[in-house]
Protein backbone atom coordinates (compact mmCIF):
# COMPACT_ATOMS: atom_id res chain seq x y z
CA UNK A 1 0.00 0.00 0.00
CA UNK A 2 1.49 3.69 -0.97
CA UNK A 3 2.51 5.79 1.51
CA UNK A 4 0.28 8.41 0.16
CA UNK A 5 -2.97 5.83 0.76
CA UNK A 6 -6.13 7.57 2.48
CA UNK A 7 -5.33 4.30 4.99
CA UNK A 8 -1.86 5.77 6.20
CA UNK A 9 -2.34 9.82 6.40
CA UNK A 10 -1.72 11.22 9.89
CA UNK A 11 -4.85 12.52 11.96
CA UNK A 12 -3.60 16.19 10.39
CA UNK A 13 -4.10 14.91 6.84
CA UNK A 14 -6.83 12.89 7.25
CA UNK A 15 -9.82 14.58 5.80
CA UNK A 16 -12.71 14.69 8.10
CA UNK A 17 -16.51 13.89 7.28
CA UNK A 18 -19.52 16.04 7.72
CA UNK A 19 -20.37 14.91 10.89
CA UNK A 20 -16.30 15.40 12.52
CA UNK A 21 -16.59 18.64 11.20
CA UNK A 22 -19.77 19.42 12.44
CA UNK A 23 -18.48 18.56 15.94
CA UNK A 24 -15.42 19.98 16.39
CA UNK A 25 -16.71 23.15 14.69
CA UNK A 26 -19.93 23.27 17.11
CA UNK A 27 -17.71 22.08 20.05
CA UNK A 28 -19.52 22.01 23.66
CA UNK A 29 -23.21 22.55 23.49
CA UNK A 30 -23.16 22.28 19.89
CA UNK A 31 -21.82 18.88 20.12
CA UNK A 32 -23.99 17.49 22.30
CA UNK A 33 -27.01 18.51 20.25
CA UNK A 34 -25.87 16.87 17.41
CA UNK A 35 -25.48 13.54 19.24
CA UNK A 36 -28.53 13.89 20.17
CA UNK A 37 -30.25 14.62 16.98
CA UNK A 38 -28.22 11.37 15.64
CA UNK A 39 -29.39 9.88 17.85
CA UNK A 40 -33.40 10.62 17.50
CA UNK A 41 -32.46 9.94 14.10
CA UNK A 42 -31.23 6.51 14.59
CA UNK A 43 -34.24 5.61 16.75
CA UNK A 44 -37.03 7.26 14.48
CA UNK A 45 -34.98 4.99 11.49
CA UNK A 46 -34.57 1.45 13.02
CA UNK A 47 -37.20 1.66 16.28
CA UNK A 48 -36.19 1.89 20.09
CA UNK A 49 -35.58 -2.26 19.87
CA UNK A 50 -34.33 -4.30 17.42
CA UNK A 51 -34.39 -7.17 19.22
CA UNK A 52 -37.05 -10.12 18.96
CA UNK A 53 -39.87 -10.53 22.11
CA UNK A 54 -39.58 -13.75 23.91
CA UNK A 55 -41.59 -16.93 23.26
CA UNK A 56 -44.89 -16.40 24.42
CA UNK A 57 -45.57 -20.02 24.28
CA UNK A 58 -43.99 -23.56 24.48
CA UNK A 59 -42.89 -23.76 20.86
CA UNK A 60 -44.74 -27.51 19.21
CA UNK A 61 -42.68 -26.57 16.45
CA UNK A 62 -38.70 -25.25 15.85
CA UNK A 63 -38.69 -25.18 11.94
CA UNK A 64 -40.88 -24.72 8.73
CA UNK A 65 -40.65 -26.11 5.22
CA UNK A 66 -43.14 -24.50 2.79
CA UNK A 67 -43.79 -26.05 -0.34
CA UNK A 68 -45.51 -23.51 -2.99
CA UNK A 69 -47.14 -24.31 -6.29
CA UNK A 70 -46.59 -21.09 -8.07
CA UNK A 71 -49.01 -20.00 -10.79
CA UNK A 72 -51.97 -21.32 -8.48
CA UNK A 73 -52.92 -25.12 -7.84
CA UNK A 74 -56.51 -26.28 -8.80
CA UNK A 75 -58.06 -26.92 -5.34
CA UNK A 76 -61.11 -28.65 -7.04
CA UNK A 77 -59.04 -31.14 -8.92
CA UNK A 78 -56.75 -32.01 -6.04
CA UNK A 79 -57.76 -31.59 -2.43
CA UNK A 80 -61.50 -30.11 -2.30
CA UNK A 81 -64.11 -33.02 -3.76
CA UNK A 82 -66.94 -31.65 -5.15
CA UNK A 83 -69.45 -34.23 -6.44
CA UNK A 84 -71.68 -31.74 -7.68
CA UNK A 85 -69.43 -30.37 -10.51
CA UNK A 86 -69.64 -33.80 -11.92
CA UNK A 87 -73.43 -33.69 -11.55
CA UNK A 88 -73.33 -30.83 -13.79
CA UNK A 89 -70.23 -31.32 -16.02
CA UNK A 90 -70.79 -29.66 -18.87
CA UNK A 91 -73.91 -27.84 -18.22
CA UNK A 92 -73.99 -23.78 -18.41
CA UNK A 93 -71.93 -22.65 -15.10
CA UNK A 94 -74.43 -20.05 -12.86
CA UNK A 95 -73.18 -18.86 -9.70
CA UNK A 96 -76.41 -15.98 -8.71
CA UNK A 97 -73.82 -13.81 -8.98
CA UNK A 98 -72.29 -11.47 -11.09
CA UNK A 99 -68.53 -12.86 -11.22
CA UNK A 100 -65.52 -10.97 -12.39
CA UNK A 101 -62.45 -13.69 -13.37
CA UNK A 102 -58.99 -12.53 -14.91
CA UNK A 103 -59.61 -14.08 -18.47
CA UNK A 104 -63.64 -14.03 -18.48
CA UNK A 105 -63.11 -18.55 -17.59
CA UNK A 106 -66.96 -18.52 -16.99
CA UNK A 107 -67.34 -21.72 -19.32
CA UNK A 108 -69.65 -24.95 -18.41
CA UNK A 109 -69.15 -26.52 -15.14
CA UNK A 110 -65.87 -28.57 -15.51
CA UNK A 111 -65.93 -31.77 -13.39
CA UNK A 112 -62.91 -32.54 -11.49
CA UNK A 113 -60.16 -33.63 -13.90
CA UNK A 114 -59.14 -36.70 -12.06
CA UNK A 115 -61.38 -39.54 -9.68
CA UNK A 116 -61.15 -39.15 -6.49
CA UNK A 117 -61.21 -41.73 -3.76
CA UNK A 118 -60.97 -41.92 0.26
CA UNK A 119 -57.73 -42.69 1.95
CA UNK A 120 -56.52 -43.05 5.68
CA UNK A 121 -58.37 -43.39 8.94
CA UNK A 122 -60.08 -40.25 8.26
CA UNK A 123 -61.15 -41.28 4.64
CA UNK A 124 -59.81 -37.85 3.23
CA UNK A 125 -61.07 -37.99 -0.45
CA UNK A 126 -57.84 -36.99 -2.95
CA UNK A 127 -57.83 -36.77 -6.88
CA UNK A 128 -55.87 -39.77 -8.50
CA UNK A 129 -52.52 -37.55 -9.29
CA UNK A 130 -51.78 -36.93 -5.61
CA UNK A 131 -52.83 -40.88 -4.29
CA UNK A 132 -48.86 -40.30 -2.82
CA UNK A 133 -50.13 -38.00 -0.19
CA UNK A 134 -52.95 -40.98 0.81
CA UNK A 135 -50.35 -42.85 3.26
CA UNK A 136 -50.32 -39.29 5.60
CA UNK A 137 -53.40 -37.60 5.19
CA UNK A 138 -53.77 -39.00 8.92
CA UNK A 139 -51.09 -36.58 9.48
CA UNK A 140 -52.30 -33.33 7.69
CA UNK A 141 -54.83 -30.87 7.96
CA UNK A 142 -56.80 -29.46 5.23
CA UNK A 143 -58.16 -26.26 5.08
CA UNK A 144 -60.59 -25.59 2.26
CA UNK A 145 -61.82 -22.13 2.68
CA UNK A 146 -58.83 -20.20 2.22
CA UNK A 147 -59.12 -16.73 0.64
CA UNK A 148 -56.90 -13.98 -1.22
CA UNK A 149 -57.17 -10.49 -1.77
CA UNK A 150 -55.93 -10.71 -5.79
CA UNK A 151 -56.43 -13.00 -8.52
CA UNK A 152 -53.07 -11.34 -9.76
CA UNK A 153 -50.56 -13.60 -9.52
CA UNK A 154 -47.50 -11.06 -8.45
CA UNK A 155 -49.57 -9.48 -5.77
CA UNK A 156 -51.04 -13.02 -4.98
CA UNK A 157 -48.27 -14.32 -4.71
CA UNK A 158 -46.63 -11.57 -2.33
CA UNK A 159 -49.40 -11.82 0.05
CA UNK A 160 -48.80 -15.64 0.79
CA UNK A 161 -45.07 -15.51 1.04
CA UNK A 162 -45.26 -11.75 3.04
CA UNK A 163 -48.49 -10.93 4.17
CA UNK A 164 -49.18 -7.86 1.60
CA UNK A 165 -49.52 -7.59 -1.99
CA UNK A 166 -46.94 -4.39 -2.24
CA UNK A 167 -43.34 -5.19 -2.42
CA UNK A 168 -41.27 -3.67 0.30
CA UNK A 169 -42.17 -6.07 3.49
CA UNK A 170 -39.99 -8.76 4.29
CA UNK A 171 -40.90 -12.88 3.33
CA UNK A 172 -42.28 -15.23 6.24
CA UNK A 173 -39.34 -16.55 6.46
CA UNK A 174 -37.62 -13.58 7.08
CA UNK A 175 -39.95 -12.61 10.32
CA UNK A 176 -39.10 -16.08 11.24
CA UNK A 177 -35.81 -15.51 11.23
CA UNK A 178 -35.53 -12.65 12.81
CA UNK A 179 -38.24 -13.99 15.92
CA UNK A 180 -36.07 -17.39 16.50
CA UNK A 181 -32.69 -17.02 15.34
CA UNK A 182 -30.13 -19.52 13.78
CA UNK A 183 -29.82 -23.31 15.40
CA UNK A 184 -26.28 -23.79 12.95
CA UNK A 185 -24.34 -20.36 12.87
CA UNK A 186 -22.95 -21.98 9.54
CA UNK A 187 -25.88 -22.12 7.27
CA UNK A 188 -28.71 -19.60 6.94
CA UNK A 189 -31.24 -19.31 8.74
CA UNK A 190 -33.67 -19.15 5.62
CA UNK A 191 -33.21 -21.11 2.67
CA UNK A 192 -34.85 -20.90 -0.68
CA UNK A 193 -35.28 -23.76 -3.00
CA UNK A 194 -36.63 -21.96 -6.58
CA UNK A 195 -37.92 -23.64 -9.32
CA UNK A 196 -35.26 -24.54 -11.85
CA UNK A 197 -36.62 -23.11 -14.72
CA UNK A 198 -36.90 -19.84 -13.09
CA UNK A 199 -38.23 -17.56 -10.29
CA UNK A 200 -41.82 -16.68 -9.03
CA UNK A 201 -43.69 -13.84 -10.35
CA UNK A 202 -42.33 -11.41 -8.36
CA UNK A 203 -39.05 -12.71 -7.97
CA UNK A 204 -37.03 -11.76 -4.84
CA UNK A 205 -39.80 -9.87 -3.49
CA UNK A 206 -40.90 -12.79 -2.03
CA UNK A 207 -38.13 -13.50 0.81
CA UNK A 208 -36.27 -10.56 0.50
CA UNK A 209 -35.94 -8.92 3.96
CA UNK A 210 -36.93 -5.47 3.10
CA UNK A 211 -36.84 -3.39 6.20
CA UNK A 212 -35.27 -6.18 8.36
CA UNK A 213 -31.69 -6.57 8.53
CA UNK A 214 -30.39 -7.61 5.60
CA UNK A 215 -29.21 -11.31 7.57
CA UNK A 216 -32.66 -12.16 7.72
CA UNK A 217 -33.09 -12.43 3.94
CA UNK A 218 -33.72 -15.91 2.07
CA UNK A 219 -30.86 -17.74 0.57
CA UNK A 220 -30.96 -18.95 -2.95
CA UNK A 221 -29.57 -22.47 -3.60
CA UNK A 222 -30.17 -24.02 -6.51
CA UNK A 223 -29.42 -28.41 -6.08
CA UNK A 224 -27.99 -30.91 -7.92
CA UNK A 225 -26.63 -27.80 -10.42
CA UNK A 226 -23.03 -27.55 -10.48
CA UNK A 227 -23.19 -24.26 -8.55
CA UNK A 228 -25.90 -24.57 -6.40
CA UNK A 229 -24.96 -20.97 -4.64
CA UNK A 230 -23.98 -18.53 -6.34
CA UNK A 231 -20.56 -16.26 -5.73
CA UNK A 232 -19.68 -18.63 -2.60
CA UNK A 233 -16.45 -19.28 -4.20
CA UNK A 234 -13.85 -17.50 -6.69
CA UNK A 235 -14.98 -17.51 -10.38
CA UNK A 236 -13.28 -19.93 -12.09
CA UNK A 237 -11.15 -17.21 -14.56
CA UNK A 238 -10.02 -16.36 -10.40
CA UNK A 239 -7.05 -18.40 -11.21
CA UNK A 240 -4.78 -15.65 -8.91
CA UNK A 241 -7.38 -16.44 -5.85
CA UNK A 242 -5.98 -18.87 -3.41
CA UNK A 243 -6.63 -19.88 0.24
CA UNK A 244 -3.87 -17.20 1.93
CA UNK A 245 -4.96 -14.01 -0.01
CA UNK A 246 -8.71 -15.32 0.38
CA UNK A 247 -8.00 -15.18 4.02
CA UNK A 248 -5.83 -11.94 4.11
CA UNK A 249 -8.80 -10.13 2.14
CA UNK A 250 -11.53 -11.46 4.37
CA UNK A 251 -9.29 -9.82 7.23
CA UNK A 252 -8.63 -6.42 5.68
CA UNK A 253 -11.82 -6.03 4.89
CA UNK A 254 -13.14 -7.10 8.14
CA UNK A 255 -10.85 -4.55 9.89
CA UNK A 256 -12.17 -1.76 6.96
CA UNK A 257 -16.06 -2.82 7.86
CA UNK A 258 -15.44 -2.43 11.43
CA UNK A 259 -13.47 0.95 11.69
CA UNK A 260 -16.89 2.13 8.93
CA UNK A 261 -19.35 0.69 11.22
CA UNK A 262 -18.18 2.86 14.58
CA UNK A 263 -18.94 5.59 12.39
CA UNK A 264 -22.30 5.19 12.39
CA UNK A 265 -23.86 4.22 15.49
CA UNK A 266 -27.18 2.30 15.07
CA UNK A 267 -27.15 2.18 11.31
CA UNK A 268 -27.76 -2.08 10.97
CA UNK A 269 -27.50 -2.01 7.20
CA UNK A 270 -22.99 -2.49 7.20
CA UNK A 271 -23.53 -4.84 10.54
CA UNK A 272 -25.80 -7.25 7.83
CA UNK A 273 -23.44 -7.34 4.94
CA UNK A 274 -20.71 -8.29 7.44
CA UNK A 275 -22.44 -10.88 8.79
CA UNK A 276 -23.32 -11.85 5.47
CA UNK A 277 -19.53 -12.17 4.24
CA UNK A 278 -19.37 -13.83 7.79
CA UNK A 279 -21.93 -16.60 6.77
CA UNK A 280 -20.35 -17.01 3.13
CA UNK A 281 -17.16 -17.87 4.47
CA UNK A 282 -18.52 -20.47 7.15
CA UNK A 283 -20.44 -21.73 4.37
CA UNK A 284 -18.12 -22.59 2.43
CA UNK A 285 -17.16 -25.29 4.47
CA UNK A 286 -20.60 -26.91 5.62
CA UNK A 287 -22.70 -25.72 2.71
CA UNK A 288 -21.04 -28.74 0.75
CA UNK A 289 -21.77 -31.43 3.16
CA UNK A 290 -25.25 -30.47 3.72
CA UNK A 291 -25.76 -30.19 -0.02
CA UNK A 292 -23.95 -33.77 -0.79
CA UNK A 293 -26.97 -36.10 -1.61
CA UNK A 294 -24.57 -38.95 -2.50
CA UNK A 295 -24.23 -39.44 1.34
CA UNK A 296 -27.81 -40.54 1.40
CA UNK A 297 -28.10 -44.33 1.88
CA UNK A 298 -30.08 -46.22 -1.27
CA UNK A 299 -32.92 -46.96 0.58
CA UNK A 300 -33.65 -42.94 1.21
CA UNK A 301 -32.79 -42.24 -2.37
CA UNK A 302 -35.21 -44.81 -2.96
CA UNK A 303 -37.64 -43.30 -0.91
CA UNK A 304 -37.65 -39.91 -3.04
CA UNK A 305 -37.46 -41.98 -6.73
CA UNK A 306 -33.41 -40.36 -6.43
CA UNK A 307 -32.22 -44.15 -7.05
CA UNK A 308 -32.30 -43.70 -10.69
CA UNK A 309 -32.21 -41.78 -13.52
CA UNK A 310 -34.83 -40.62 -14.65
CA UNK A 311 -34.72 -40.92 -18.42
CA UNK A 312 -35.36 -44.71 -17.44
CA UNK A 313 -38.33 -44.40 -16.11
CA UNK A 314 -42.06 -45.66 -17.29
CA UNK A 315 -43.37 -42.25 -17.84
CA UNK A 316 -43.17 -39.10 -19.86
CA UNK A 317 -40.21 -37.38 -19.52
CA UNK A 318 -41.47 -34.28 -18.57
CA UNK A 319 -43.23 -36.02 -15.46
CA UNK A 320 -40.21 -37.89 -14.65
CA UNK A 321 -37.97 -34.67 -14.53
CA UNK A 322 -40.75 -33.14 -12.73
CA UNK A 323 -40.85 -35.69 -9.72
CA UNK A 324 -37.08 -36.10 -10.10
CA UNK A 325 -36.23 -32.11 -9.40
CA UNK A 326 -38.66 -31.72 -6.77
CA UNK A 327 -38.07 -34.82 -4.78
CA UNK A 328 -34.52 -33.20 -4.99
CA UNK A 329 -35.45 -30.20 -3.40
CA UNK A 330 -37.63 -32.06 -0.66
CA UNK A 331 -34.48 -33.95 0.01
CA UNK A 332 -32.30 -31.01 0.12
CA UNK A 333 -34.81 -29.21 2.48
CA UNK A 334 -34.76 -32.29 4.81
CA UNK A 335 -30.81 -32.31 4.93
CA UNK A 336 -31.08 -28.70 5.18
CA UNK A 337 -33.44 -28.66 8.33
CA UNK A 338 -31.85 -31.64 9.76
CA UNK A 339 -28.56 -29.20 10.52
CA UNK A 340 -30.45 -26.67 11.60
CA UNK A 341 -31.94 -24.54 8.69
CA UNK A 342 -35.37 -22.91 10.32
CA UNK A 343 -37.03 -22.28 7.16
CA UNK A 344 -37.14 -23.28 4.00
CA UNK A 345 -39.35 -22.45 0.81
CA UNK A 346 -39.47 -24.77 -2.15
CA UNK A 347 -41.37 -23.72 -5.27
CA UNK A 348 -43.15 -26.20 -8.15
CA UNK A 349 -43.68 -24.59 -11.44
CA UNK A 350 -42.05 -21.19 -12.69
CA UNK A 351 -42.05 -22.30 -16.26
CA UNK A 352 -43.97 -19.94 -19.12
CA UNK A 353 -43.04 -21.45 -22.46
CA UNK A 354 -45.86 -23.59 -23.84
CA UNK A 355 -47.17 -26.06 -23.48
CA UNK A 356 -47.15 -24.71 -19.80
CA UNK A 357 -44.98 -26.09 -17.35
CA UNK A 358 -46.51 -24.33 -14.37
CA UNK A 359 -49.28 -24.62 -12.91
CA UNK A 360 -51.36 -21.50 -13.92
CA UNK A 361 -53.87 -23.90 -16.33
CA UNK A 362 -56.03 -22.03 -18.30
CA UNK A 363 -55.79 -24.44 -21.34
CA UNK A 364 -55.76 -27.73 -20.32
CA UNK A 365 -55.80 -28.90 -16.37
CA UNK A 366 -54.69 -32.71 -17.19
CA UNK A 367 -52.24 -31.74 -19.86
CA UNK A 368 -50.49 -29.06 -16.89
CA UNK A 369 -51.40 -30.33 -13.96
CA UNK A 370 -50.70 -34.18 -14.04
CA UNK A 371 -46.77 -34.12 -13.78
CA UNK A 372 -46.40 -31.30 -12.13
CA UNK A 373 -49.03 -32.32 -9.22
CA UNK A 374 -47.67 -36.36 -9.62
CA UNK A 375 -44.22 -34.96 -8.79
CA UNK A 376 -45.27 -32.94 -6.19
CA UNK A 377 -46.80 -35.65 -4.59
CA UNK A 378 -44.06 -37.95 -4.71
CA UNK A 379 -41.87 -35.23 -2.67
CA UNK A 380 -43.40 -34.49 -0.30
CA UNK A 381 -45.02 -37.55 0.68
CA UNK A 382 -41.12 -38.79 0.55
CA UNK A 383 -40.57 -35.59 2.83
CA UNK A 384 -43.14 -36.65 5.46
CA UNK A 385 -42.21 -40.20 5.32
CA UNK A 386 -38.45 -39.30 5.37
CA UNK A 387 -39.23 -36.55 8.59
CA UNK A 388 -41.03 -39.52 10.43
CA UNK A 389 -38.91 -42.07 10.40
CA UNK A 390 -36.15 -40.17 11.65
CA UNK A 391 -38.48 -38.42 14.50
CA UNK A 392 -38.16 -34.72 12.85
CA UNK A 393 -41.85 -34.39 11.50
CA UNK A 394 -43.08 -34.00 15.75
CA UNK A 395 -41.07 -30.57 15.60
CA UNK A 396 -40.65 -29.47 11.83
CA UNK A 397 -44.04 -27.79 10.65
CA UNK A 398 -45.06 -28.56 6.82
CA UNK A 399 -46.98 -26.03 5.00
CA UNK A 400 -48.72 -26.72 1.58
CA UNK A 401 -49.51 -23.47 -0.11
CA UNK A 402 -50.64 -21.77 -3.34
CA UNK A 403 -51.25 -18.20 -4.86
CA UNK A 404 -55.25 -18.84 -5.25
CA UNK A 405 -57.18 -21.46 -6.35
CA UNK A 406 -58.76 -22.01 -9.94
CA UNK A 407 -62.76 -21.68 -11.33
CA UNK A 408 -65.18 -24.59 -11.03
CA UNK A 409 -66.11 -23.25 -14.64
CA UNK A 410 -64.39 -24.02 -17.79
CA UNK A 411 -61.92 -21.93 -19.69
CA UNK A 412 -60.97 -23.41 -23.36
CA UNK A 413 -63.18 -26.26 -22.96
CA UNK A 414 -60.19 -28.09 -20.59
CA UNK A 415 -58.73 -24.94 -18.28
CA UNK A 416 -59.70 -23.33 -15.62
CA UNK A 417 -59.44 -19.29 -14.86
CA UNK A 418 -57.82 -17.73 -11.63
CA UNK A 419 -59.97 -18.27 -8.80
CA UNK A 420 -59.33 -15.94 -5.55
CA UNK A 421 -62.02 -16.65 -3.98
CA UNK A 422 -61.46 -19.84 -2.02
CA UNK A 423 -58.76 -22.49 -2.15
CA UNK A 424 -57.00 -24.87 -0.29
CA UNK A 425 -54.05 -25.03 2.12
CA UNK A 426 -52.65 -27.73 3.92
CA UNK A 427 -50.25 -28.27 7.24
CA UNK A 428 -48.67 -31.26 8.59
CA UNK A 429 -46.28 -31.78 11.83
CA UNK A 430 -44.86 -29.94 14.11
CA UNK A 431 -47.92 -29.39 16.46
CA UNK A 432 -50.63 -30.16 13.76
CA UNK A 433 -53.85 -32.08 14.79
CA UNK A 434 -54.01 -34.68 11.72
CA UNK A 435 -56.44 -36.61 9.50
CA UNK A 436 -58.88 -33.01 9.99
CA UNK A 437 -60.69 -30.92 7.93
CA UNK A 438 -61.57 -27.18 8.75
CA UNK A 439 -63.63 -24.63 6.74
CA UNK A 440 -65.57 -25.60 3.71
CA UNK A 441 -65.78 -24.23 0.38
CA UNK A 442 -69.34 -24.35 -1.23
CA UNK A 443 -70.91 -26.92 -3.32
CA UNK A 444 -68.95 -25.49 -6.55
CA UNK A 445 -65.49 -25.05 -4.76
CA UNK A 446 -65.92 -21.08 -5.95
CA UNK A 447 -66.25 -19.61 -2.56
CA UNK A 448 -65.89 -20.35 1.28
CA UNK A 449 -69.11 -22.32 2.84
CA UNK A 450 -69.54 -19.90 5.47
CA UNK A 451 -68.57 -16.50 3.67
CA UNK A 452 -68.21 -14.64 6.87
CA UNK A 453 -65.75 -16.53 8.70
CA UNK A 454 -62.85 -17.70 5.51
CA UNK A 455 -59.63 -18.48 6.30
CA UNK A 456 -56.66 -16.07 5.12
CA UNK A 457 -53.46 -15.74 5.09
CA UNK A 458 -52.87 -13.99 8.06
CA UNK A 459 -54.38 -16.96 9.50
CA UNK A 460 -52.08 -19.59 7.98
CA UNK A 461 -49.22 -17.23 9.31
CA UNK A 462 -50.48 -16.64 12.67
CA UNK A 463 -50.77 -20.36 13.23
CA UNK A 464 -47.51 -21.25 12.07
CA UNK A 465 -45.94 -18.41 14.58
CA UNK A 466 -48.29 -19.85 17.19
CA UNK A 467 -46.46 -23.42 16.81
CA UNK A 468 -43.16 -21.96 16.59
CA UNK A 469 -43.91 -20.00 20.32
CA UNK A 470 -44.67 -16.31 19.16
CA UNK A 471 -47.71 -14.29 19.17
CA UNK A 472 -47.77 -13.05 16.07
CA UNK A 473 -49.68 -9.77 17.80
CA UNK A 474 -45.92 -9.36 19.56
CA UNK A 475 -43.45 -9.84 16.70
CA UNK A 476 -42.71 -6.69 14.99
CA UNK A 477 -40.37 -3.98 13.86
CA UNK A 478 -40.77 -0.40 13.33
CA UNK A 479 -40.85 1.41 10.48
CA UNK A 480 -41.37 4.53 8.71
CA UNK A 481 -43.37 5.02 12.45
CA UNK A 482 -45.69 1.72 12.05
CA UNK A 483 -44.77 -1.40 14.29
CA UNK A 484 -44.88 -3.84 11.08
CA UNK A 485 -45.88 -7.69 11.45
CA UNK A 486 -46.39 -10.75 9.39
CA UNK A 487 -49.60 -10.49 9.78
CA UNK A 488 -50.49 -6.70 9.78
CA UNK A 489 -53.67 -6.03 11.46
CA UNK A 490 -55.17 -9.26 11.22
CA UNK A 491 -55.01 -12.83 11.99
CA UNK A 492 -56.17 -15.32 14.44
CA UNK A 493 -54.89 -18.51 15.60
CA UNK A 494 -56.58 -21.40 13.67
CA UNK A 495 -57.33 -23.36 17.37
CA UNK A 496 -59.46 -26.29 15.81
CA UNK A 497 -56.14 -27.73 14.19
CA UNK A 498 -53.56 -27.71 16.44
CA UNK A 499 -52.94 -30.60 18.25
Amino acid sequence: MRNDSPFHRTSAQRPIDRREFLWHAGGGLGGVALASMLSRDAFSMFGDDRSPPPLAFAPKAKRVVQLFMAGAASHIDLFDYKPDLIRYDGKPSDFGEKVETFQDGLGPWLKPVWDFKPYGQCGKLLGETVAELGAHVDDIAFIHNVTSRSGVHSTATMLQSTGFQLPGFPGAGCWVSYGLGSINENLPTFVVLPDHRGLPSSGVKNWDAAFLPNEHSGTVIYPGTANPIADLRPNAVGKFVNDASERDAQELLAELNRAHEASRERDTRLDARIKSYELAARMQLAAPEALDMKAEPEHVLKLYGLDRNPQSWDTAINEAEESYVFAQKCLTARRLLERGVRFVQVWSGNDNSFPRRNWDSHEDIRRDHGPLSRGMARGAAALIADLKQRGMLDDTLVIWTTEFGRMPSSQAGRGRDHNPFVFTNWMCGGGIKGGVTHGESDNWGYKPLDRKNPTTVYDIHATMLRLLGIDHTKLTWRHNGSDRRLTDVHGHVIEPIIA
